[in-house]
């Protein structure tokens, strides 16, 4: 890579050579500042950039659930199928999407790592719009081929099982069925090298909003900031991003990671920082890509940082999934978890991915969303009319519906809706259809086993309500 930025150097014009580099830098920021701060320097001896994706396998065990240690743990792997399919390269006009990944330090010796930070950033090169999702840890989902658990499980899983892709592919395929969207990328970088990279481009400015303890990590170093505009230089960047003692807890920590990301991006397009960083540019491009862990390509690390430099600092959106969009609950056995909710989750990525306001129409219509969810519904007839189930289910098919049971049930009054899997629209069509609206009405259950995504009870007051043909 250093060769290649020398070539880059030496055979663009100057013009365009600035502006390569400043995408390079770009690029490498954003993936860099989402993890800084959460690897340790027993993670940086083995890394190079643009090698295979994702970190070695650091041992064979399987991975910690967070259960106390010394505890009988559940294997969370039921059964796991290749994952990872060629990528092809990114042809700079279609939306790309990158899962930008920080592992938790606290298990790299003893396992697999889990992941601390898990940011999904997205790109529109056409509209040139950008957004940032942050995803927290204790998300209780599905993991792709395998048993629910917290989202920060997927890395480690795919790592301790040698799944093709390692940690990262399975991080990212959770990350899909969570979000409903294909995910080309990923990348992971450990903290000392972009320790580096802030204190190269002279610290970051930051707006804190709330007075806040910062620690330096390793060290007794702590202060106390005052909320107003500070430069942050490396280290004391990395104690930012890592503080967890502000009221929204995780919540406010990935807020921080997201400010971080938007402050390195101002700080490299700073105009009185250009002439620093195209002289330091060969010693900053070998710090950072020392540190990252990415499938993206030299030339797509280019032409990414090239459409961020065109994207306006207004259209770059952020987001948090925090309490507006989980419920907070304990697992099976006892962990605190966040469960989605997933018609909200949804919304926001609408909102996020493609300028959608909540409640607002698509930019795809009702049929194609359906038909991209596939979810299973089964139609249970629970009404004293007989043959609703198979009249209302072969309605329903004609919708484009993908109606797997149809079949009787105990009575009851009210129609009831259970979801099982995260198919959000499916079953907003499904509410809206039987106008069930109570929440007491609308389930969303837990069972691995489920062999359906939605559960549809059809009541006397749907009996008595349809206009079916």
């Amino acid at each position: 890579m250093k060769r290649f930025l020398a070539k880059l150097k030496g055979a663009l014009p100057e013009k365009r050579k600035t502006r390569v580099i400043l995408g390079v830098l770009v690029a490498l920021g954003i993936i860099g500042a989402v993890v800084l701060g959460n690897f340790t320097n027993n993670f940086v001896a083995g890394m190079s950039i643009l090698n295979l994706p994702g970190v070695p396998v650091l041992s064979g065990n399987a991975p910690s659930t967070g259960q106390t240690p010394g505890a009988e743990e559940t294997p969370l792997v039921a059964t796991m199928q290749p994952i990872m399919e060629t990528q092809e390269a990114w042809d700079g006009k279609s939306r790309v999407n990158l899962l930008i990944m920080g592992l938790d330090s606290r298990d790299l010796e003893a396992t697999a790592p889990r992941t601390d930070t898990m940011i999904l950033f997205t790109m529109d090169p056409v509209n040139l719009t950008a957004g940032m999702i942050s995803i927290p840890r204790d998300l209780w989902v599905k993991i792709h081929g395998a048993d629910y658990g917290k989202i920060n499980t997927a890395y480690s899983i795919g790592e301790a099982y040698k799944l093709p892709g390692g940690g990262p592919a399975l991080a990212a395929k959770t990350v899909e069925d969570l979000l409903g969207v294909p995910i080309q990328y990923y990348a992971q970088l450990d903290f000392e090298a972009f320790i580096k990279f802030i204190d190269h481009i002279e610290g970051v400015k930051i707006n804190i909003p709330e007075r806040i303890q910062l620690d330096v990590v390793g060290t007794k170093l702590s202060m106390w900031v005052d909320p107003g505009v500070v430069t942050l230089p490396g280290q004391w960047a990395l104690a930012y991003v890592r503080a967890r003692g502000t009221a929204g807890g995780d919540f406010d920590r990935a807020a921080r990671q997201q400010q971080v990301i938007l402050a390195i991006r101002d700080r490299v397009l700073d105009f009185n920082m250009m002439p620093t960083l195209i002289a330091k540019s060969g010693e900053i491009y070998a710090d950072l890509s020392s540190g990252i862990r990415t499938n993206l390509a030299p030339d797509e690390v280019i032409k990414l940082g090239l459409k961020v430099l065109d994207i306006p600092r207004e259209s770059i959106k952020q987001a948090v999934i925090d309490g507006k969009y989980v419920n907070f609950g304990r697992s099976p056995d006892g962990l605190e978890i966040l469960r989605p909710i997933p018609d909200k989750i949804r919304e926001l990525r609408d909102e996020i991915f493609y300028g959608v306001e909540a409640g607002a129409n698509s930019v795809q219509d009702a049929q194609t969303r359906l038909q991209d969810e596939q979810a299973r519904v089964s139609i249970l007839n629970s009404s004293s009319s007989a043959g609703l189930a198979a009249k209302t289910g072969e309605y329903l098919k004609g919708q484009g519906l993908n109606i797997v049971e149809q079949t009787d049930s105990g009575y009851q009054v009210y129609t009831r809706i259970t979801l099982y899997g995260s198919k959000p629209y499916t079953l907003r069509y499904l509410a809206d259809f039987f106008k069930v609206s109570s929440p007491g009405n609308i389930v969303y259950a837990y069972d691995p086993n489920a062999t359906v995504d939605i559960v549809v009870e059809l009541g006397d007051d749907w009996a008595g309500a349809n206009t079916l043909p």
